[in-house]
């Protein structure tokens, strides 16, 4: 007891007389953190995310100065809502509400420099509620953040999760005596999260951190490079069969645009309308069209997909007419992917997951299923209730079903450009045509300038 006491007294001298006092709070800060690495069930996710904690824990113990306790999202999944992170809220307070002082929220691809993190959360007093990241706004009322704030839209702030975000232990208790959501549908969980945090102005807003990166800087906490990782060469060109669901109303508006920008980069690609057009050529699958919803449509392309109809290839792709996609990027994305694994990539969204609902991948920005996931689906006897239902939601209520996950990539965009924050860099997709010129915004944002190696 003695001797605890003697290097006690000892921390608090050094601390005071040190010309560097923030190494002090190493001697507990790092057992008061508890670090959430965003991860997915996906096996490339999953493994991304394990090393990603290997990383952090290799650097605690180099610093020799305890451990943070490091969780992966997905093995904390009890329920496909909890990726949302509101339900999982009380059982994080329930297990480390005691011994922790924050809560911090990464990407599976967000890079952490511990004594700089340390050093940022030692300035603020952990008795209050804190809600810090990087501040991300909106510059005018946008469709997927249901057009909140719109007299005002850079008013309201939201956390960068690649940057990394962070909560305060009293925050996160006072966050678990509400459950109001402003919507059933979960959209941008960065946005939600931060309406929900701030409770209509009874809970802090976001407190900017200037050392939350998503850039390289020596005094930066966090760093992040790309939410397009570098698995090898692309896949095949032939690997990928390309979906177009159109119409005749559009085949002289939308088509040739298709036709201008990406099509030229499909190894396979096939139009699906309710007439059949050989000018561009397109399919009539016997479906007819339908004003909104198109369940019936894309279940035929399922069914088209798994037949001696088509060339077999790995992965299916089903895009609107009005979709803007790189397909090079694309093909390098999913190097990262087994298409043995019945995967189901895009943009996620959630209808009603706080009361067991499900995830789905919303298909404006593009629908990416693998070979296996399609067969899965099929052979389950999966149906739609009507021709006209929203195709996404049901493939989504059927994979979740299955117990396939939906896998997110922010690369996939169920809107336009200048729906989202001003720091979007990367893309895959956009998706619809107002009030834009969809060839420009492909230029400007999908195009590459070095031609894709060709396997």
């Amino acid at each position: 007891m003695r001797y605890l006491f003697h290097c006690w007294f000892m921390c608090l001298l050094f601390c005071n007389l040190s010309s560097l006092p923030f190494l002090c709070m190493f001697l507990s800060g790092l057992s008061d953190l508890v670090i959430v690495i965003q991860s997915q069930r996906n096996s490339f996710h999953a493994r991304r995310g394990g090393q990603r904690k290997v990383e952090i824990l290799q650097q605690a113990a180099e610093l020799g100065q305890g451990d943070p306790v490091v969780l992966l999202l997905h093995e904390l999944l009890e329920y496909e809502r909890d990726w949302m992170i509101i339900p999982l809220l009380p059982n994080l307070s329930a297990t480390y509400g005691q011994s922790a002082s924050w809560f911090f929220f990464i990407e599976e691809e967000t890079i952490i420099t511990l004594p700089n993190l340390l050093k940022v959360l030692h300035r603020y007093e952990v008795q209050e509620e804190w809600f810090l990241g990087k501040r991300l706004h909106d510059n005018e009322a946008s469709i997927i953040h249901h057009y909140a704030f719109s007299e005002d839209p850079s008013s309201f702030s939201y956390p960068d999760p690649a940057a990394g975000w962070a909560l305060s232990i009293p925050l996160l208790q006072r966050c678990i005596k509400h459950k109001h959501l402003k919507s059933d549908f979960t959209i941008d969980l960065k946005h939600e999260l931060a309406l929900y945090i701030w409770e209509e102005g009874n809970g802090p807003k976001l407190t900017a951190v200037p050392e939350f990166c998503t850039d390289t800087s020596d005094k930066c906490a966090t760093t992040f490079t790309t939410y397009l990782p570098n698995c090898g060469n692309p896949v095949s060109r032939k690997e990928v069969f390309v979906a177009v669901k159109t119409c005749h109303r559009f085949h002289s508006e939308r088509v040739p645009v298709v036709k201008a920008t990406w099509e030229k980069d499909a190894g396979f690609l096939e139009y699906y309308s309710d007439v059949t057009d050989a000018s561009i050529p397109t399919i009539n699958l016997g479906v007819p069209n339908t004003e909104r919803g198109h369940c019936g449509k894309t279940f035929a392309i399922l069914r088209r997909y798994l037949s001696k109809d088509v060339p077999e290839a790995d992965w299916l792709l089903i895009v609107d007419d009005d979709t803007l996609i790189s397909l090079p990027r694309l093909r390098r994305l999913l190097r990262c992917y087994d298409p043995k694994e019945a995967v189901s990539l895009g943009e996620r969204y959630g209808y009603s997951l706080l009361l067991n609902g499900y995830s789905y991948t919303t298909g404006g920005g593009g629908m990416v299923l693998s070979r296996a996931a399609v067969s899965r689906l099929v052979s389950s006897g999966c149906r739609c209730y009507s021709d006209d239902a929203p195709d996404d939601m049901v493939l989504g209520r059927c994979f979740t079903s299955l117990g396939v996950p939906i896998t997110h990539s922010p690369l996939f965009h169920q809107a336009r450009p200048c729906d989202y924050s001003e720091t979007l860099e990367q893309a895959v997709s956009f998706h619809k045509h107002w009030n834009i010129d969809p060839v420009i915004v492909y230029k400007h944002w999908l195009q590459d300038t070095q031609p894709t190696v060709e396997l």
